[in-house]
């Protein structure tokens, strides 16, 4: 079976829901990591108490508490990779054996389709899957860069070596939070691929409540508005 024939067993309405699947995910992505500065995300707030944590890091002693929050942290990732990979397996395990799921899509869906729709369609949520399995890993690694580098933070805070690397500290955990948050990400839209069983439309009505969901929780939510609340009153400075 040549390309051509693969492709003819998918409508127009099909590459437009993909186009649209991969279009939000790659959009969405953009707009959390780069927020304007008169709008900032959940995630670009955050970044910002990271690199104070790892400022007031520098004359915290013991660093015990620190090194709690660092090892929580890597925990989560490594729970997220886990659960991926599992995922994965899973559906590596269901192109080995599509007869069930094809039955299943059938009754709901009421249409014949061949094999290679269904792998296609499993193939999709397997890129979602993979990329965020790879994101975990590596925010999961660079949490550890951020111990090391908490560990040669000197103890003295007057040393001008540690500010320096309390900075650098602050820097890498930052980047490994944006790939923990991109991990997440490619979770939920994998999680709305696996609607494209019932049919594009479905797959269409699941990428755009997705998208809705993380603009929400990104630049409406309770959280963000907590995260925005002025620090200092100045109706209470004395002058």
């Amino acid at each position: 079976m040549d390309w051509l024939t693969r492709f003819s067993y998918f409508t127009l309405i099909d590459f437009a829901s993909l186009v649209l699947l991969f279009g939000s995910w790659a959009v969405i992505g953009f707009l959390i990591d780069n927020a304007p500065e008169n709008r900032p995300s959940v995630s670009v707030l955050m970044a910002q108490y990271r690199r104070d944590w790892m400022i007031e890091m520098v004359s915290r002693d013991p660093r015990i508490f620190d090194a709690q929050i660092l090892a929580t942290l890597r925990q989560g990732t490594s729970f997220f990779a886990s659960a991926t990979m599992i995922a994965i397996g899973g559906c590596l395990a269901l192109l080995g054996n599509l007869e069930r799921l094809i039955g299943i899509a059938t009754e709901l869906t009421q249409e014949q389709d061949p094999a290679i729709v269904w792998e296609v369609k499993v193939l999709v949520i397997l890129v979602f899957l993979t990329n965020a399995f790879l994101k975990f890993v590596w925010s999961n690694r660079l949490f550890g860069y951020c111990g090391v580098l908490i560990a040669a933070v000197p103890n003295d805070p007057k040393n001008p070596l540690a500010l320096i690397r309390a900075e650098k500290a602050g820097e890498i955990n930052i980047t490994a939070a944006r790939g923990f948050n991109r991990g997440l990400r490619s979770v939920y839209f994998g999680l709305a691929t696996a609607a494209w069983l019932l049919g594009p439309e479905a797959l269409i009505g699941t990428t755009l409540i997705t998208c809705l969901v993380l603009l929400r929780r990104e630049f409406a939510s309770r959280s963000r508005h907590v995260l925005m609340r002025p620090e200092y009153d100045n109706s209470h400075t004395q002058t």
